[in-house]
């Protein structure tokens, strides 16, 4: 049983994990760190160097950077430094408006940034930025959570120096197990739970303002058109699929929309939150039951990424519908062995499913995990499940998320450098610099 101090613990890593965030966290992250290197220099700097680890580069090359009507880096390390304010975390690009944008693209028209393949990174979450102004200059580094800043220096005065390990663990962090996570949120007392519901809240607000404008794939409105209802019906899963797809359609498309990202993934936050919430809107499941299954989804997304680390091969749509799939099967009144066979059935499924990057394409990958997420549900909760004699799955939950770990750290390591080296031949003839 959990005592009331690792249910703090637990609380704690929860409240760390779910924050709000407007636009693909990768590239926020890389302007909240140059915002924090202008900031250590005194003023807008005259040149930059950025160097990022392959799997920020891959994740920012794509998507569409809030309020700018542009893709990639350069303009969100532009508008880093010309307006970014670091107290703003990763809501730092809220306030840009048009004229910002103007003075973004003649700063980068002028050749002030620099943009490199940082080698041999000790994090797959890794962003290294020099600032200089006349003889002066900063250097500033996150590492291992989007917002972590573990290196400061001005002028060669170390300001800050903090180790973060290079599998994305903190030893003062509670480490989860499935036993841990399935006690906390079901046998918690509910008003310690009720915070999730603004996690929630916000992501439904995202999904709603999608079937308005016209973002990215607009999954939502093509699942939700009569053609479609005809062919695929007009069910609880199509409606789960066009909201959730729908909410990323706009987020990768770089709509000022703010979300609650997840283990630093706002598509791992829209697809650990609305899937869930739909299910209990359109089966009318009461308050409390929606808190603990939101607990439940978040939760065990947190579990598997602390496995996996912020940033992997693997696409986080896998991690996060995992958490839907045993969240929907517990709002299905699944009992913990069912909910384990959930995920077993999630994890025998679509484990493999690469991420090439943050893009507006995300969306169709989220479609699939909401569909297979359901498909896991509705046969857990026949009591069928993949069995330890097939493929990764063993008989214990915890390793076969292990196991699952395993394949997105080691079996895929090679696949982030093909996917990249692919990505930058189509936007540079050097693929370690653009």
């Amino acid at each position: 049983m959990l005592s009331s101090e690792e249910r703090k613990e637990i609380k704690n890593l929860i409240q760390s994990e779910i924050t709000p965030a407007i636009g693909c966290t990768e590239p926020i992250a890389v302007a909240l760190c140059v915002a924090k290197a202008k900031e250590i220099i005194g003023s807008i700097p005259e040149k930059i160097d950025v160097l990022l680890s392959k799997n920020i580069i891959k994740n920012a090359m794509g998507v569409g950077i809030p309020g700018t009507g542009m893709v990639g880096l350069p303009i969100a390390i532009a508008l880093g430094a010309l307006i970014g304010k670091s107290e703003n975390k990763l809501q730092l690009l809220k306030d840009v408006q048009p004229r910002d944008v103007e003075k973004g693209k003649k700063y980068i028209s002028e050749n002030r940034i620099n943009i490199y393949l940082k080698e041999n990174c000790p994090n797959n979450l890794y962003i290294e930025t020099h600032c200089y102004v006349d003889s002066e200059k900063s250097v500033v580094i996150i590492e291992g959570a989007h917002d972590n800043f573990t290196y400061i220096e001005k002028n060669n005065k170390i300001l800050l120096n903090q180790s973060y390990e290079s599998n994305d663990k903190n030893d003062n962090v509670v480490q989860l197990t499935f036993n841990k996570i399935y006690e906390y949120a079901i046998e918690t007392p509910i008003e310690e739970l009720e915070f999730i519901l603004e996690a929630a809240d916000m992501n439904k607000l995202a999904s709603i303002q999608s079937f308005i404008g016209n973002y990215g794939h607009q999954i939502s409105k093509i699942l939700t058109s009569e053609k479609a209802k005809s062919i695929l019906g007009d069910n609880i899963l199509n409606r789960i699929i066009a909201a959730t797809a729908g909410a990323c359609d706009l987020r990768m498309d770089g709509a000022m929309v703010p979300v609650m990202s997840t283990a630093g993934s706002g598509n791992q936050g829209i697809a650990a939150t609305i899937p869930v919430l739909i299910f209990a809107e359109e089966t009318n499941c009461d308050k409390k039951k929606l808190i603990r299954a939101l607990i439940l989804s978040n939760l065990t997304v947190i579990y598997i990424k602390q496995k996996i680390g912020k940033l992997s091969p693997l696409c986080g749509c896998v991690v996060a519908s995992t958490g839907s799939s045993c969240a929907i099967t517990y709002l299905m009144n699944g009992n913990k062995l069912q909910i384990s066979h959930a995920a077993k059935n999630m994890i025998a499924s679509i484990t493999g499913l690469i991420c090439d990057g943050a893009k507006p394409s995300c969306s169709l990958k989220i479609a699939t995990s909401i569909y297979t997420a359901l498909l896991s549900s509705l046969m857990a909760i026949d009591n069928k499940v993949v069995l330890s004699n097939e493929g990764i799955i063993d008989d214990d939950i915890d390793k076969t998320i292990n196991n699952l770990a395993a394949i997105g750290n080691i079996g895929m390591k090679n696949t982030d450098n093909i996917i990249l080296d692919i990505m930058t031949k189509k936007i540079s003839k050097s693929p370690m610099k653009y």
